[in-house]
């Protein structure tokens, strides 16, 4: 959400903007203590399935329930204090909320399409010296924004921010599309949204009245430039790296990478907080496709914009 425009090529904002330049192998060095990661998936320990350990928490998610269970375990164990998610009044609209109850929490479980302001409402936290210790839910580039401000900022604060949890993203749409999803929702409550694996081309609504389905294309009209240029489909310089996994309901893809992030999963996992099994070499190697796929696309695109901003990845 762009809240003023500004041409100013210095500053904070411009600093921490996830589509100014980045030296990604400098974040990598900084966060991992390495510059080096996969081409395709960035630096990371390991990948496997992921679900929450309690059923009562995954039938409250969209997929396996497993951020949601993390989140509850950090805030049981007293690792953070706070956690910055987003939630909808209305499921259609974005907001950014500040979670400290399992209830909290839960309320903000699901996918949001729509883009949030959500790292402002970590740098409203930092400035005002509020929220404590800090866990963070986010798309890459909130991430990417995230990691900027922990590494370039020297004013605030920024190790309270102790959990990074990223979520698999593909696209994301603008504000323009909620008068789009009203129209076609003609007043019905959003459950959730979803979007089936390929071939169904589907945007799928999960309504308090029913399933409602249209094309996909009649979304992307919706998908703002910025992420036409998004080199990053899985959230690299996150703790954890979360998403679906395809064509099986009820379990997620967790990407395990930095130390503490590595810690802190085997540690609710011991706790029975969250299940585990192998991901399948077969489902692996079409997530490494997939991402890949999205870094040629951002390269041949921003090379029709003359862009370069991008350095180490």
């Amino acid at each position: 959400m762009i809240l003023e425009f500004c041409g100013k090529e210095e500053g904070r904002c411009y600093t921490f903007c996830p589509r100014t330049e980045v030296d990604l192998q400098y974040l990598r060095e900084r966060i991992f203590e390495t510059g080096e990661g996969d081409p395709s998936l960035g630096f990371y320990s390991s990948v496997l399935k992921a679900r929450a350990g309690k059923e009562g928490i995954r039938k409250r998610a969209q997929y396996g329930g497993t951020v949601s269970s993390l989140l509850l375990y950090a805030l049981k164990k007293g690792k953070v204090d706070s956690i910055i998610l987003t939630g909808s009044p209305d499921g259609i609209y974005p907001e950014p909320r500040i979670a400290k109850t399992e209830e909290e929490v839960l309320s903000c479980a699901g996918s949001r399409y729509l883009l949030s302001p959500s790292v402002g409402e970590v740098v409203r936290l930092l400035r005002k010296g509020e929220g404590g210790r800090i866990a963070f839910v986010g798309t890459p580039c909130q991430v990417l924004a995230l990691r900027k401000l922990q590494v370039y900022e020297r004013e605030w604060e920024v190790s309270r921010i102790k959990l990074v949890i990223g979520l698999f993203c593909t696209w994301a749409l603008s504000h323009k599309a909620g008068e789009f999803l009203m129209a076609k929702l003609r007043g019905r409550k959003v459950r959730k949204f979803d979007i089936p694996p390929p071939p169904a081309n589907l945007f799928v609504a999960e309504t308090e009245n029913g399933r409602i389905e249209f094309p996909l294309e009649e979304i992307r009209s919706f998908i703002p430039p910025s992420c036409r240029i998004c080199f990053d489909m899985t959230a690299e310089l996150a703790d954890l790296s979360v998403g679906m996994v395809e064509g099986e309901e009820g379990w997620n893809t967790v990407i395990l990478r930095s130390a503490g992030g590595i810690e802190f999963f085997e540690e609710a996992r011991r706790e029975g907080e969250v299940e585990t099994a192998p991901l399948e070499g077969e489902r692996l190697e079409h997530l490494k496709e997939a991402s890949l796929t999205k870094r040629k696309r951002s390269a041949e695109e921003r090379e029709k914009l003359g862009a370069s901003y991008l350095r180490g990845g």
